[in-house]
């Protein structure tokens, strides 16, 4: 088995966040997903699970699950094809339901682009472009 990772979030309405994240290219995978949980495939080795919030808490053991429209826990960057492709990912996640920003980090939008992407649980994504001449 190669190795993957799964990203576990908890949201407040599983299907509306299973639509958010598949108008933004994920693709749900039915085998592992159910009442209280959506497989969202971003590619074979990585998956996102999106959790209803009593369902996560079985994970969590006495911890209390994070308003992460209040407190940021984790940022998760996914590196994409074009800064038209950051740039889509960003409009698309606004389209349906989530918000987008700028940080200014001081370089150049020809070295790298990216934006900060808040899905309606306020769960944050940084789709981001490098060019290929600048990676070390």
């Amino acid at each position: 088995m190669s190795k993957q990772i799964y990203v576990n979030l908890p949201v407040s309405d599983l299907k509306k966040s299973t639509g958010f994240y598949e108008a933004l290219g994920f693709t749900k995978n039915a085998m592992f997903s159910d009442s209280n949980a959506s497989s969202m495939m971003w590619s074979n080795n990585i998956v996102v699970m999106l959790l209803k919030h009593d369902f996560y808490k079985k994970f969590i053991g006495e911890k209390e699950v994070a308003d992460t429209a209040r407190t940021s826990g984790v940022l998760l960057a996914l590196s994409l094809d074009s800064k038209e492709d950051v740039q889509k990912f960003a409009d698309v996640a606004k389209e349906n339901g989530g918000d987008y920003y700028c940080v200014d980090m001081g370089i150049d939008s020809d070295m790298m682009f990216s934006y900060e992407v808040e899905d309606p649980d306020g769960h944050t994504w940084e789709p981001m472009w490098m060019n290929a001449d600048f990676v070390v």
